[in-house]
């Protein structure tokens, strides 16, 4: 069985392994190339940003470890036969535990656990759970339009959200999307699984996606009383928050540079990850408790000595120039946490607010668009003004041998 696509619309015979990726539909966002979690949940921003509406928030038990295997292979289909054996062998090759090498453990159902394959055969295996969907709804009475407009279904890996404005429908949608799970060998886990109101939020992929309400003289029209806003998840933030405490508790006797360089990592990830939702005041929270711990390690060092001599010697100014739109800004800091050797603690509020622009509809990089993802990762911020902007001139494509850009493929500035 291949992908719903016509016979027309279908890549050449020895192409068609590698078409899986360009026919996705267009609402998964795990593991694939060109799409992230902030796709995912801007889609969700999107479907609920007008409306208050209810949400099924769902998670699939133990996905990776108990797909069927002949489902799988039946969906695979027959074309490049030698891949297809292939991945047989990979699927049923079974496993060894440390300590019972001796011993092999048969794997008559899901995926190698951390192969580089496995989330690309989850996604096969649950390919067709949106067009499903979708055929159910256009069998409601109305508009088949408005229907399909007023419904959602949002899938990161085995997470995925589904939402409409009536109540009814989520649970009606909870119980098509279990049968339609039960061939693959699948089902949803209970624990994760709930119906809830946009007003009350949830939690997906590590953000917070609630609506809130507010008063009638601060909505404007398009608010109609109520804000939706994205945040860190509490959960998230406390487990942050956990380990930079841990990792501060457990450097007692390294020197400020080597903690430093333990901290900067962990804070750059975190920041980075929650960049492009309101998280601001969040993380001047962050800094005011890093500080707290900090505080706590300093007397620890130095319990003799006085708060002025600890602040004189762990706390120094710090002076930085940098250049925007040509005019140098410099800035003074006189409470930076940084080592004599000019290495510096990063701070969580430094960390610029830059909303993220969710992709095109089923836009795929193999679908031969260059411009549209040369533009795109243009518009990255891991990448220097120079590199954006030649990425721009060329639009994304290497001059020499004609081929487009990958993520990875930049090298110097």
């Amino acid at each position: 069985m291949y992908p719903n696509q016509p016979f027309s619309k279908r890549p050449p015979y020895f192409l068609r392994h590698f078409s899986w990726e360009a026919v996705f539909e267009p609402n998964s966002y795990g593991f694939r190339r060109g799409r992230s979690c902030h796709d995912a949940v801007a889609a969700i921003f999107h479907s609920i940003k007008q409306k208050q509406k209810w949400v099924l928030d769902a998670d699939i038990a133990k996905c990776f470890d108990r797909i069927n295997h002949d489902y799988l292979l039946d969906k695979l289909g027959d074309c490049l036969v030698m891949f297809r054996i292939q991945i047989k062998a990979w699927l049923k090759s079974g496993y060894m535990e440390a300590g019972t090498e001796d011993e092999v453990f048969q794997t008559d159902e899901g995926t190698p656990q951390g192969g580089v394959i496995s989330p690309l055969l989850a996604n096969i295996a649950l390919h067709g759970l949106e067009n499903h969907i979708i055929n159910w709804v256009e069998t409601w009475k109305g508009a088949k339009r408005d229907n399909l407009k007023a419904t959602s279904i949002i899938r990161y890996a085995d997470d995925f959200v589904f939402i409409h404005k009536d109540k009814a429908k989520v649970e009606e949608a909870k119980e098509i999307i279990s049968k339609f799970l039960e061939p693959i060998g699948l089902e949803l886990k209970p624990s994760k699984t709930r119906i809830c109101h946009t007003t009350e939020g949830f939690d997906f992929l590590g953000f917070n996606i609630r609506q809130y309400l507010i008063g009638k003289h601060q909505s404007g029209k398009s608010h109609k009383g109520y804000k939706t806003l994205i945040k860190p998840s509490k959960e998230k933030i406390q487990k942050h928050y956990d380990k930079l405490a841990e990792t501060i508790r457990k450097c007692k006797a390294i020197n400020q540079e080597a903690l430093i360089g333990q901290l900067n990592p962990q804070i750059s990830g975190w920041c980075n990850y929650n960049s492009h939702i309101v998280s601001k005041d969040i993380f001047s929270k962050l800094d005011h408790l890093v500080y707290s711990a900090l505080r706590r390690w300093m007397k620890r060092r130095h319990p003799n000595k006085s708060a002025k001599w600890r602040k004189e010697k762990y706390y120094q100014q710090v002076v930085t120039t940098k250049k925007k739109e040509g005019i140098k800004i410099t800035s003074i800091r006189n409470w930076q946490f940084n080592s004599p050797k000019g290495a510096v603690l990063k701070k969580h509020s430094d960390t610029p607010i830059v909303r993220h622009i969710k992709v095109e509809g089923d836009k795929s990089p193999y679908d031969g668009d260059y411009i549209y993802w040369g533009k795109r990762l243009a518009k990255s911020n891991e990448l220097t003004t120079r590199q954006q902007e030649l990425l721009k001139r060329q639009n994304g494509i290497c001059p020499i041998c004609k081929t487009q850009f990958k993520t990875g493929d930049l090298r110097g500035s």
